[in-house]
C-alpha cells in the first residue's frame, strides 16, 4: 500500500493525483494533505480523504482549517507553517511524497522528503533547479526514489532503461524535450508588446496554473526543464536539446548512438505520468482517454525561436555558469512573472529582468541549504529593485 502525502493538494497537480489514487482504493491510500491559503479546498478534500495530518502552509489560516474539520467531524491533526510541510514531507505517517508545491516555497519539504527516503515524486521542478545537488546528495543519503512527474521528463524516464541509468554506458546520444511552443508560438516580438496575463495563462494543449502557465509561454518552463534533466539524468547540456512539438502528444524522445530514437506518446494529461511513478515499475489505469492517432493525423517538430523567446537560452546560461546561477535564475523568474501577472511589468520585459540578475548577482557553490536561500533572497531583492525602477 502506498501512503501518500499530497503537497500542494488544492493545485492542479494535486487534484489530478486525488483523481487516480481514487481509482485505485486497493493500492494508495492519503494520509497528509497541505495546501497554501486555500482554507476552503484543503477542508473539501479532507472531508473526502480523511488524511491523518492535514496542514495549511500560512499559519493565519490555521484556526479556521481547524474549525471547518471539527464542524465536519473530521479528526485529522492540523498544523502549519514550514515546519509542519517538513513533518508532512518526512513524516511516518507516508512512504510517497506528491512534491507539487510551486516554486521555491516548495524546496525545503522537497529536501527532507528525499532525506527521509521517501519515494519522491517531483513536480516542483524549481527545487532541483534551485539545489540539483543539494537534492540529489539528499536522495543518496537517504536511500530513497525520485520519479519525475513532469510529463517531458517522465516520459525520458520511460525511454531509458532503467529509469536513469549511466547515459554513456546505454548508449544514449540525446535527450530531447518537447514543447508545445505555448500560447504565442509564431508570434514575433511586435505582436507580444501588448500581452495581458489572461492571454499568456491560456495554454492550448495544457491546464496549468498561472505560473507555470506565463514559463510556458516564455519557454522558461523548457529551460527549467533543461536544467532538471540535467540533474535528474546526469546528462551535459550538450546533450540535451528542446524540439517545438504544437500537438503535445509526444512527450519527449531518446536519441541512442545507433541511430534509434524512442518516444513516449499520450493525451496531454499529467494523470499518465502520475500513475506511472506512483505505481512504478508496474502500470496502472489513470482515466486518460486512448490516444487517437488518426485523429491526430499528423505530427509536427520545429526549432524553438530563441530570438523572441529569450528565457530559454538564459537557462542554458545559468546551467553552464553553474553553481547558484541557476538559484538566482529562478527567483528572478519568479519575482517577473509575479510582477507580471500583477500587472506592473509587461511581457517582454520578462527576459531583460532575469537577464540583468544573472549578470549581476555573485555565484557560489553550492554547498548547502544557506548558500542557496542566501542567493535566492539576493537575488529576488535585486528583481525588485530593478522592477520598481522599472514601474516607478
Amino acid at each position: 500500500m502506498r501512503t501518500i502525502a499530497v503537497l500542494g493538494a488544492t493545485g492542479s497537480i494535486g487534484a489530478s493525483t486525488l483523481d487516480v489514487v481514487t481509482r485505485h482504493p486497493d493500492r494508495f491510500r492519503v494520509t497528509a494533505l497541505a495546501a497554501h491559503r486555500s482554507v476552503d479546498a484543503l477542508a473539501a478534500l479532507c472531508v473526502r480523504f480523511r488524511p491523518e495530518l492535514a496542514v495549511i502552509a500560512d499559519p493565519a489560516c490555521e484556526a479556521d482549517l481547524r474549525a471547518r474539520l471539527g464542524a465536519a467531524s473530521v479528526r485529522s491533526r492540523v498544523t502549519s507553517g514550514p515546519a509542519a510541510l517538513i513533518e508532512a514531507a518526512a513524516g511516518a505517517h507516508c512512504n510517497t511524497v506528491v512534491a507539487a508545491i510551486v516554486g521555491a516555497a516548495g524546496l525545503e519539504s522537497t529536501l527532507a522528503a528525499a532525506r527521509a527516503g521517501k519515494r519522491l515524486l517531483l513536480a516542483n521542478k524549481e527545487a532541483i533547479v534551485m539545489a540539483g545537488p543539494l537534492l540529489l546528495a539528499a536522495l543518496k543519503d537517504g536511500g530513497g526514489e525520485l520519479l519525475p512527474l513532469d510529463s517531458e521528463h517522465n516520459a525520458v524516464f520511460q525511454c531509458l532503461p532503467g529509469g536513469r541509468p549511466d547515459l554513456a554506458a546505454a548508449g544514449v546520444r540525446r535527450i530531447l524535450l518537447t514543447a508545445s511552443g505555448g500560447p504565442f508560438r509564431g508570434k514575433t516580438r511586435a505582436d507580444l508588446a501588448r500581452i495581458t496575463p489572461d492571454q499568456a495563462c491560456a495554454h492550448p494543449n495544457w491546464r496549468m496554473g498561472r505560473k507555470i502557465s506565463v514559463d510556458s509561454a516564455t519557454l522558461m518552463n523548457k529551460g527549467l526543464e533543461v536544467i532538471e534533466a540535467h540533474y535528474l539524468f546526469g546528462a551535459p547540456a550538450a546533450r540535451i536539446e528542446v524540439v517545438v512539438h504544437p500537438q503535445s502528444v509526444v512527450h519527449s524522445l531518446v536519441e541512442y548512438v545507433d541511430g534509434s530514437v524512442l518516444a513516449q506518446l499520450g493525451n496531454p494529461d499529467m494523470r499518465t505520468a502520475i500513475a506511472y511513478a506512483l505505481a512504478w515499475p508496474e502500470r496502472v489505469e489513470a482515466g486518460v482517454a486512448t490516444l487517437d492517432l488518426l485523429k491526430i493525423a499528423h505530427i509536427d517538430f520545429e526549432a524553438p525561436d530563441r530570438k523572441t523567446f529569450r528565457c530559454l537560452d538564459l537557462a542554458y546560461q545559468a546551467l553552464a555558469a553553474g553553481g547558484t546561477a541557476t538559484t538566482v535564475l529562478n527567483a528572478a523568474n519568479e519575482e517577473a512573472v509575479a510582477a507580471f501577472l500583477g500587472g506592473r511589468l509587461p511581457f517582454l520585459a520578462i527576459p531583460d529582468i532575469i537577464e540583468r540578475c544573472v549578470e549581476t548577482v555573485d555565484v557560489a557553490p553550492t554547498v548547502d541549504l544557506e548558500v542557496v536561500l542566501d542567493a535566492d533572497l539576493t537575488a529576488r531583492r535585486h528583481a525588485q529593485r530593478i522592477i520598481a525602477s522599472l514601474t516607478g
